[in-house]
């Protein structure tokens, strides 16, 4: 599974039957803005369309793991979606898996548990609470930022 790629049959539940997904989604991102300027979302079948201008890497990514960690969509395309500042960063992508905590996390990828504050900041659009993450969520791992 990919950066683009999510389970669909997990994640935050934003949307009913009579509520219109991308709309929801769209809500979602902005009620904690990454960095994203124009933001347009749309979903069909399951799969979510976001498109704007992102201000570098990070708000790009964390825009597509906030529409993807949503319960009902299976694929982000973010083709649309536009960098601004195309500065690399070293960045790892992790799907959470049963029994992980975010100390357990940064232990296995940064070497230190205490690390795991870097990987909240690094997703707090995305985690909003280092104690609430669950199987299945995909999150931003900084290895140098």
């Amino acid at each position: 599974m990919g950066l683009f790629d999510f389970a669909s049959n997990l994640g935050k539940k934003l949307f009913g039957s009579n509520e219109d997904p991308a709309e929801e989604i769209q809500k979602h991102i902005e009620s904690d803005n990454p960095g994203i300027e124009g933001l347009s979302v749309t979903v069909e079948d399951g799969v979510a369309n976001v498109s704007g201008s992102a201000k570098d890497q990070a708000a790009y990514e964390k825009a597509i793991l906030m529409a993807g960690n949503v319960q009902g969509i299976k694929e982000v395309k973010g083709d649309s979606l536009q960098l601004l500042d195309n500065t690399a960063l070293n960045v790892e992508y992790y799907t959470i898996q049963p029994g992980d905590s975010l100390w357990a996390i940064a232990q296995k990828h940064l070497g230190n548990g205490n690390d795991y504050t870097k990987i909240f900041e690094a997703n707090k659009e995305v985690i909003k609470d280092p104690d609430l993450i669950y199987p299945g969520q995909k999150i931003r791992i900084p290895l140098g930022e």
